[in-house]
C-alpha cells in the first residue's frame, strides 16, 4: 500500500476509534452488508436403508420440493429457530437440542442470506407428518438416490452435503461451488 493511502487509511480508522461506541455502532450498521438468516433441517429417515431418505416439503407454488426451513426471529438462537421452522412446517415437534449442527453448519449464499443447517434422524414409520395445507401442501420423505425435482435454493444447498442433482460423481470440488441445477424447477422465494 502506498504510504499516502496508508496514512490515509491511520487517520479514518483513529477518528472512527475515537467515536462514542453507539455512533460507531451506528455507522457499522449502515455500511456494513445485511444478511437474512435462516435455520434449516435436514431430517433424514432413521430406518432407512443407504442411501437413506430425507424429509421434503412442497411448499406454493408446488412445482418443486425443499426443505424445512425459514427465517430466524430478532435475537433467536439458529437452532432454535430451526427446531421452530421444523415444527411450524412438517409438524415434527423435537428439543432443539435432539438437532445437531451440520457441517458445514453455515451456508453463505450469494445473494445476502446466511443458511445454519441442522441435521435430525427420526423414524419415518412413526413420525406423523402434518401440513397446513397453506404454508405447506405435502410433506413427505425421499429416497436419496431418487429426489423429486427441487427448488433452485434446495438443490444448491444439498450440494454442500454430497447430496441432489448439483453433485458431480467423483468430483469433490462440486460441493465447494454449486452450479445451476440440472433439472428445471421453481425457484422457492430465496431465489428471487
Amino acid at each position: 500500500m502506498e504510504p499516502r493511502r496508508r496514512a490515509l487509511r491511520a487517520l479514518v480508522y483513529g477518528v472512527f476509534y475515537r467515536l462514542p461506541h453507539p455512533v460507531r455502532r451506528r455507522l457499522v450498521r449502515a455500511f456494513v452488508p445485511k444478511y437474512i438468516v435462516g435455520g434449516v433441517t435436514l431430517v433424514r429417515d432413521s430406518e432407512a436403508p443407504a442411501p437413506g431418505r430425507l424429509l421434503l416439503l412442497r411448499q406454493p407454488p408446488g412445482r418443486a420440493w425443499g426443505l424445512p426451513a425459514g427465517l430466524l426471529r430478532r435475537g433467536e438462537a439458529p437452532i432454535v429457530g430451526a427446531a421452530r421452522e421444523l415444527a411450524e412446517e412438517s409438524g415434527i415437534t423435537l428439543d432443539p437440542r435432539a438437532l445437531t449442527p451440520a457441517a458445514p453448519n453455515a451456508v453463505v449464499h450469494a445473494k445476502g442470506w446466511v443458511d445454519m443447517v441442522f441435521e435430525v434422524a427420526v423414524p419415518a414409520s412413526t413420525t406423523t407428518l402434518e401440513v397446513d395445507g397453506a404454508e405447506v401442501y405435502e410433506a413427505s420423505f425421499h429416497p436419496l438416490d431418487d429426489l423429486p425435482r427441487l427448488t433452485t435454493a434446495t438443490a444448491r444447498l444439498l450440494a454442500y452435503y454430497g447430496i441432489g442433482p448439483l453433485v458431480a460423481p467423483d468430483d469433490p470440488t462440486s460441493m465447494e461451488r454449486p452450479s445451476a441445477p440440472r433439472q428445471g424447477g421453481a425457484a422457492d422465494a430465496r431465489d428471487g
